[in-house]
């Protein structure tokens, strides 16, 4: 793989305090795992504004902590016009975020933008929001992005060529 070229990727949730900071530090574990750190520009970022600054939410802390993840010093942020040129690929958590993403987002730029689970060969399903729950909703929102994380990541490798060297990396999904 040539560790020059980075595919920039960003994660987006509605605040970027739960489900983005976790598939931003997931994504990054698992990449490293794979001996592909250097791959990859990851950041995460949400369609809100409410947490502007703060860190992740402390389940989301404690699951990722639980797994050996520290994402403790991420701090959240809203989605960008320059974001849209900045990253490869831009991941929706749920529909939701993908509807308010194309709606944000310059026209053609809309081919950079989709779910995750659904780039990833997950099908068409939600990231759920587990803000409103209780632990076990950040426990399956973990394993979800553990799993969607691994599947984009080995497509992404599979697919290595010209796309990826080029940091076009939203050409080859």
């Amino acid at each position: 793989m040539n560790e020059q070229a980075q595919t920039a990727i960003l994660f987006v949730c509605l605040g970027n305090i739960c489900r983005s900071p976790l598939a931003e530090g997931i994504f990054r574990a698992v990449a490293a795992e794979r001996g592909m750190a250097g791959a990859f520009h990851l950041d995460s970022a949400g369609t809100g504004a409410w947490h502007v600054g703060s860190p992740p939410d402390p389940r989301s802390v404690a699951i990722a902590a639980a797994y050996g993840i520290d994402i403790s010093a991420q701090r959240a942020r809203k989605v960008g016009l320059a974001d849209f040129e900045r990253f490869d690929l831009i991941l929706g958590m749920d529909n939701s975020n993908v509807r308010n993403l194309r709606r944000m987002a310059p026209e053609h730029t809309h081919h950079r933008i989709h779910l995750f689970s659904n780039i990833a060969g997950k099908g068409q399903r939600d990231v759920p929001d587990p803000y409103y729950g209780g632990e076990d909703g950040f426990s399956e929102v973990y394993l979800m992005i553990r799993e969607a994380s691994a599947a984009l990541i080995a497509k992404l490798a599979a697919r290595e060529g010209s796309a990826w060297r080029s940091g076009h990396a939203s050409s080859m999904i």
